[in-house]
């Protein structure tokens, strides 16, 4: 399995990708790195990897779910509810590409304030 840390200041979280196509055009680029938007309690920021969007792209969720956003070509880390969920779960603002999952607790993403930088790169 495919792995890759995700570092913001001292916070550092390992996930595993999963074998889609999506999941593959962003392994195939890393490192990616951007400034977080913070959205709810969901981190995203833009990369320069563009895939459509798959016939099983959703929009509901669970925590910890890594996803690309089609729409914005972005890279999206999902630890809570958003502005659109209808309850606990998270909720992406249109259809989202699932390609991993945060090992550990994604909560302490909660630390992270827009404009901070967020790195992406291979677990070796």
């Amino acid at each position: 399995m495919r792995k890759i840390s995700i570092v913001s200041g001292d916070i550092r979280l390992i996930a595993e990708l999963n074998d889609s196509e999506t999941a593959t055009a962003i392994w195939d680029n890393l490192p990616v790195e951007g400034r977080a938007n913070v959205w709810g309690d969901e981190i995203y920021f833009t990369i320069s990897t563009h895939v459509d969007q798959e016939p099983d792209a959703i929009q509901e969720i669970e925590v910890g779910t890594l996803a690309f956003w089609p729409a914005g070509d972005a890279f999206c880390i999902f630890f809570g509810p958003t502005p659109v969920s209808m309850g606990e779960k998270p909720r992406a603002y249109s259809p989202v590409n699932v390609f991993g999952n945060i090992l550990g607790d994604s909560t302490v993403l909660k630390k992270i304030s827009d404009g901070e930088q967020v790195t992406v790169s291979k677990e070796e």
